[in-house]
């Protein structure tokens, strides 16, 4: 079976709505094809494909130690095409533990298909990493505009740190030098990853050797969705070339979609657009990327039990850090590939301005709620 893994760095770029469209373009090849919703906490699959809501899903799974996963593989109206659904409304289905998400990977990695394609959820968090690591074959949705493009190259550089700490043991020199880099207040994200690993490399040769090997084998692809012109693709290209100068990884570009005003039609009329409409530009895009699919020989090119343990600093640095933050710190590499211009620039820092009047005003509130909680108590 190979496992294909569908994601973004920020949401409503058009991930699920690939991963649907992809899915039932295999399946037409005759394919056996399991699409699995893995937007944990936030699942929408089953409208795409205009299924209903199912009863029991990977909430079920995860809560309840005796459901099969088998039993959680639901038929489709379409031919070769099995859902298995993330159903969302489960409580503690977003947050699963460790041994919760090993489980989960091994049985799927179990089931009989010929693809796997995993719908993952927006974002950078440890689980969406795994899930995307596990994966022969990782797809980055983004689309031309400026915040999604910097968080499509800011998940690539996540998911590169992800392999970093599952590369040294907790006492390695290299983790001691890490943690305390994350006591002194360094963030991780503003220091060169070259830079870096050179470092580690001098403390612990065998970890960073680890490291490189998997490095070498992570070749994500992307996807270009809502694209208005095709001058647009000069933004894949270019960040395809700063991932390759700035991060070392060579990603493949695997197709473009051309925005489509019949994908509005097909979702209301709760119909797949390569169903609703196969002759649609959109469709096409679809068609075309599955052609390639079908044409690679997809591996599962990383140990995914080396990835299983939560480090401190991933939990304190990573997943704590947020998406604003890490824009700031990641705008010089960006001002030098290319990636932005000066007029995106600008943009940025309206933006940013805008953001940080938001948390002023969010951190007043905050402060006024505590101390009124604080006279609240003191009177008591």
């Amino acid at each position: 079976m190979q496992v294909i893994a569908v994601a973004s760095g920020k949401g409503g770029v058009g991930k699920s709505l690939l991963a649907a469209n992809m899915a039932i373009g295999l399946a037409e090849n005759r394919r056996k094809v399991i699409l699995a919703d893995l937007d944990l906490g936030g699942s929408n699959l089953h409208l795409i494909i205009g299924q209903n809501p199912t009863e029991e899903g990977l909430g079920s799974f995860i809560n309840n130690p005796r459901q099969k996963i088998e039993n959680i593989v639901l038929p489709t109206d379409y031919d070769n095409l099995s859902l298995i659904s993330g159903e969302g409304e489960v409580p503690g289905a977003a947050n699963i533990t460790t041994p919760q998400k090993r489980k989960l990977i091994n049985r799927m990695l179990g089931l009989d298909a010929d693809y796997l394609i995993l719908d993952l959820g927006a974002g950078t968090n440890n689980t969406i990493m795994d899930f995307f690591l596990l994966a022969g074959c990782g797809v980055i949705v983004t689309t031309p505009t400026l915040t999604a493009t910097l968080n499509a190259y800011l998940f690539i550089k996540n998911a590169l740190f992800r392999m970093l700490y599952a590369s040294y043991n907790r006492k390695s020199p290299a983790m001691v030098y890490l943690e305390q880099l994350r006591k002194d207040g360094v963030s991780l994200q503003k220091i060169y990853l070259s830079s870096l690993v050179e470092k580690l490399n001098e403390l612990d040769p065998a970890g960073t050797e680890l490291f490189l090997e998997k490095k070498k084998q992570f070749q994500p692809r992307l996807v270009m969705n809502m694209l208005e012109n095709p001058d647009d693709i000069q933004k894949a290209d270019r960040l395809i070339v700063s991932v390759r100068d700035y991060l070392g990884v060579n990603m493949e570009f695997l197709g473009v979609l051309y925005r489509d005003e019949f994908q509005k039609k097909a979702l209301n009329s709760r119909l797949p657009v390569i169903k609703y409409k196969p002759g649609s530009v959109l469709s096409q895009g679809v068609y075309r990327i599955c052609d390639k699919i079908l044409e690679m020989k997809l591996d599962e090119k990383l140990n995914i039990s080396l990835l299983d343990t939560e480090y401190s600093y991933q939990s304190a640095e990573l997943e704590a850090e947020s998406d604003f933050q890490n824009k700031i710190q990641s705008l010089e590499e960006l001002l030098h590939s290319g990636v932005l211009t000066q007029g995106d620039l600008i943009e940025t820092i309206r933006m940013q301005q805008y953001e940080i009047k938001k948390l002023k005003r969010e951190n007043r509130f905050i402060k006024s709620k505590l101390l009124k909680a604080a006279d609240a108590g003191f009177q008591v």
